[in-house]
């Protein structure tokens, strides 16, 4: 028996990850492919229409295969291999093939359309309406109601799109692996001792001695730094041209026929464009209502950057540099103009954000919110970097959490929250087992910027929608919700990280134990929303290429499209997309975000509404919100539309201004 496909008798039911090998995923997609079909035809073929004998069956059908694909998609992104990368090349068509071939069943979706027709006879809770609408939907969207060449033709469309999301990830890892500079002894000396560490670690993974990477927890510190302005600009110029470099590794030929393949996916399935099709389930519904809401934050994050461009430019020509402001400039200056104005030196605030300090502290405010208790637990894990803790609450087992949080070669870069298993109650009470990964620069001890933090607790945001999960169906669990409405746990939970008694109770010096000094809490505070115009242009300008991207014919040349954009909205020289084209991963690597990269701001109204909803209270642990917070948002999934879930929550939908003032450019609007 291959040990994928075995009853694990592991605490907990966690994968038995020291007997796993590469070797092993191969036969068991083909193996758990196979019953997954089977159990799907026994559906179709069979003689049952009820929607037991349809739904629940449906929703048990892929049980192994997703227990398969739960373990190797978190190992393919989080630690990496030639196998795997080869695995992930080979499975991407093969999986699409599957999915048509249940998505094409005629007699499968005739059952599941006679459910639709006939539900009010059926007697159906409103969790079960729910899944089957959705079971319907997803039917419908995927092409199920088409026949014959259009039908052949949207299965090779989306097997083709499978293919070229996997190669534009590995691509992007081949080109972050690939990249390095190394630092002579005096530009070393020259920073800070924490990057001075990452840099030496970086090295120490290749072989090398001190050297800058890709990553962003290492590269990031660099140019806020290093003053080799001549460094800075090689470093910068790689960073952003990672899937840009030509040869086998280049994606701008990828995100073109990507483009022309999604254009053509929709116009099959009768909509105008991408952008119409895709957004037609979210909460925004249309482009027309994304382009408002990012052009209505534009304006005022356009006119603070352009403002805060003018101080910056100042201080390089003060320097003896005859300018203009460049983009790897931005950071350095306003790194230096932030310890002017704030009396605030990263280098000075990192030994109060350890990883371990604030680890404490974001299970603490989980505890608090919601009753959480969190037990750290022995592996082995898939890595020895990842750390794994029990979560339980009154006693009883809640969820296992995994923490990954440490750059390496092996793992894609940024940060996300995944699962290895989902939570549901169809066939038997099944708990979750989450996964944050994030890209810290390792270091003895590891300490975090204040963004790093955030980061933390962003992502720990998403792990408690996952393991706070209360549904019977796994089609509507944790994070299965509108792309838009995802990012609310996870942006709302950095809030958290705000609170004057959250720091004062955690950001402890790593070294002596003593807690932050109040006056570098209150000017850490005061400066929240220092540089968001440089921040807030960097995003919605990602946002707009995206939207632009997918509205309308495709562009024969992304990155033609891209400049037009740019130059369209007025783009300040010195600042530049957050994620260019050829390294937009989110937008690429599958489609998940895909015309939904507005999604983190649409998300953000309402999570500056959501806390506010616990300041009115004068606690931001008050009880009866957490609990209102949980019962309609953490805990509900999908099982109701996202804005019907925020109204049950709030009892009234927010406006763009509680972004602006979070953000700090209300004044500028």
């Amino acid at each position: 028996m291959n040990v994928l496909l075995e009853k694990w008798d592991t605490p907990f039911g966690l994968p038995p990850f020291a007997r796993i090998r590469d070797e092993d995923f191969g036969p068991a997609f083909d193996e758990a492919l196979a019953r997954a079909r089977a159990a799907t035809l026994a559906v179709a073929e069979g003689p049952g229409t009820s929607f037991a004998e349809v739904i629940e069956a449906l929703e048990l059908a892929e049980e192994d295969l997703d227990r398969v694909s739960g373990v190797f998609y978190n190992l393919a992104g989080a630690d990496s291999t030639e196998a795997r990368e080869a695995l992930m090349r080979e499975l991407a068509p093969k999986l699409s093939a599957f999915s048509s071939e249940i998505i094409n069943n005629k007699a499968l979706f005739a059952k599941i359309d006679a459910l639709w027709q006939g539900r009010e006879a059926l007697g159906l809770g409103a969790e079960q309406l729910r899944v089957l609408e959705l079971y319907r939907r997803m039917f419908v969207r995927s092409g199920a109601a088409l026949e014959g060449a259009a039908a052949e033709r949207l299965t090779a469309v989306k097997a083709r799109l499978a293919v070229l999301g996997t190669r534009f990830g590995q691509n992007l890892l081949a080109d972050e692996r690939a990249w390095h500079m190394e630092l002579a002894p005096a530009d070393l000396a020259a920073l800070p001792g924490f990057v001075q560490e990452a840099a030496r670690a970086a090295g120490a993974e290749k072989g090398l001695g001190p050297v800058v990477t890709l990553n962003r927890s290492l590269i990031v510190p660099f140019l806020q730094f290093s003053p080799n302005r001549g460094l800075r600009e090689k470093a910068y110029e790689a960073w952003v041209a990672r899937g840009a470099n030509g040869g086998d590794t280049d994606n701008r030929a990828i995100a073109a026929e990507t483009l022309a393949l999604r254009a053509e996916r929709a116009a099959l399935l009768g909509y105008a464009d991408f952008a119409s099709f895709k957004l037609e389930p979210e909460m925004a519904k249309t482009p027309g209502a994304v382009r408002d809401l990012l052009m209505r934050v534009w304006a005022p994050a356009r006119a603070k950057a352009l403002a805060d461009a003018a101080v910056l430019e100042g201080m390089l020509r003060a320097d003896g540099f005859a300018g203009p402001l460049e983009p790897w400039d931005w950071r350095y200056y306003s790194e230096k103009r932030r310890r002017a104005e704030h009396d605030l030196d990263e280098a000075a605030l990192k030994p109060y954000l350890g990883l371990e300090a604030m680890l404490g502290a974001m299970f603490d405010c989980a505890s608090r919110l919601f009753g959480l208790e969190f037990r750290e637990i022995e592996g082995p894990f898939y890595h020895p970097d990842v750390r794994g803790w029990e979560v339980t609450r009154d006693g009883r087992h809640v969820a296992v959490f995994l923490g990954d949080y440490f750059a390496r070669g092996s793992k894609r870069s940024g940060a996300w929250c995944s699962a290895m298993r989902s939570q549901r109650k169809l066939g038997g009470e099944v708990r979750p087992i989450v996964v944050n990964v994030c890209n810290f620069a390792k270091g003895e001890p590891c300490l975090l910027s204040y963004d790093d933090a955030r980061t933390l607790f962003h992502e720990f945001g998403h792990a408690l929608h996952q393991m706070l999960s209360d549904v019977t169906y796994g089609f509507i669990s944790g994070t299965s919700v509108a792309r838009d409405f995802v990012e609310l746990p996870s942006q709302l939970y950095e809030h958290w990280l705000e609170v004057p008694a959250v720091l004062e109770a955690h950001a402890r010096h790593h070294g002596t134990g003593e807690p932050m000094p109040a006056d570098m809490l209150r000017r850490l505070l005061d400066a929240s929303t220092y540089d968001q115009g440089f921040a807030t242009v960097e995003f919605v300008a990602s946002a707009m290429v995206d939207l632009e991207f997918h509205t309308g014919s495709p562009p024969a040349d992304p990155m033609q499209k891209q400049a037009e954009v740019l130059e369209g909205l007025g783009m300040p020289r010195a600042i530049r997309m957050r994620h260019a084209t050829p390294h937009f991963s989110h937008v690429f690597s599958g489609d998940g975000y895909s015309s939904g990269y507005y999604s983190y701001m649409w998300s953000e109204v309402m999570d500056a509404d959501a806390f506010a909803a616990f300041e009115e209270t004068g606690d931001p642990f008050d009880p009866e919100t957490a609990a209102r917070l949980e019962r309609f948002i953490l805990s509900a999934g999908g099982s109701e539309e996202a804005e019907a879930l925020y109204l049950q929550f709030r009892g009234r939908m927010p406006g763009v201004e509680a972004l602006l003032k979070g953000r700090g450019l209300l004044d500028a609007a």
